[in-house]
């Protein structure tokens, strides 16, 4: 196709968004809310898998030692340190550990003062990087020399990882739901704007214009209605994600016990939602009003 006839087909497409302005509004609108919806739901699930990744990171095995020598908790530390599932180690000395009771213990605290010797053992605190290994752990740790008891919060990993199989296969199915649902309506949309210029389509198929030179217009013209569309469902998922955040960051005290935070800036990733945004609407556009033209090139 020669450059003219492609720069001929490009200004009929934009042009025609303004000749059909109500119809190209309405495509644009459903586009947007489409999109606004999707790329919700997305940042919805991410920040959601962030939250769970927080307050899985709040588990913590207890790993209390026997009467060991300074040559046994090393060799302890180095056998935890060496192990690629725990991700954090943290040693209490008795010394600690016996001033950590104090402090819980506030009035009563002089009570301690009478003991003969420190009761407290030395102890090891740890995570792990997948609550599901939490048993597999403890197995290996309850092996090593010198370790007395080991103490893991099992039915609190239970419950967390039920939660978050649980609300991945919801999200997920959800998600795909509300893509096909947005798919169903944009498309309908867009043959309602395509059925109101079915006499044009068909005079310009009588008069010998091929396929490829009819559809293209509308393929421009949903894809530049698409574009409009994902840049305008950027800045409005901007704007809600912003108002959230500041409601999430008003209580940073409250609001962390329940692992609200490391929220992703959107700084950080506006311009790949705009990206993909705008290239999402591009494509939904262009193809719905191409498919949506085929009935009417059936003359």
């Amino acid at each position: 196709m020669r450059t003219s006839n492609v720069t001929y087909l490009v200004k009929k497409g934009v042009s025609s968004v303004w000749k059909n302005f109500v119809t190209s509004f309405a495509s644009f609108s459903i586009l947007m809310v489409s999109l606004l919806l999707v790329s919700c739901s997305v940042l919805l699930m991410i920040n959601a898998n962030i939250v769970m990744g927080n307050i899985e990171n709040t588990n913590e095995i207890a790993i209390y030692l026997e009467d060991v020598s300074d040559e046994q908790i090393e060799h302890i530390r180095s056998v935890l340190e060496n192990n690629s599932d725990i991700t954090e180690i943290q040693h209490i000395t008795k010394e600690e550990a016996l001033e950590n009771f104090r402090e819980s213990m506030a009035e009563e605290a002089e009570l301690l003062d009478h003991l003969d010797e420190n009761p407290m053992p030395e102890t090891f605190m740890v995570r792990v990087d997948d609550l599901t290994k939490i048993r597999h752990v403890v197995n290996v740790v309850e092996g090593i020399d010198g370790v007395e008891k080991v103490k893991a919060p099992y039915d609190f990993a239970s419950v967390l990882i039920n939660i978050r199989n649980t609300f991945t296969v919801i999200a997920s199915a959800v998600l795909v739901a509300l893509v096909a649902v947005s798919i169903v309506i944009v498309s309908n949309t867009i043959r309602t704007s395509v059925f109101s210029r079915r006499n044009e389509i068909s005079i310009m198929r009588y008069v010998g214009a091929t396929t490829g030179f009819i559809k293209a217009p509308f393929f421009v013209e949903g894809m530049f209605i698409g574009i409009l569309a994902g840049a305008a469902s950027w800045g409005l998922t901007w704007l809600v994600y912003d108002s959230v955040s500041k409601l999430f960051g008003e209580d940073v005290t409250l609001w962390q016990m329940f692992g609200f935070f490391n929220f992703i800036p959107f700084d950080d990733i506006k311009w790949i939602v705009l990206a993909v945004n705008c290239a999402a609407g591009a494509l939904l556009g262009a193809v719905g009003t191409v498919i949506s033209t085929g009935k009417y090139l059936k003359v």
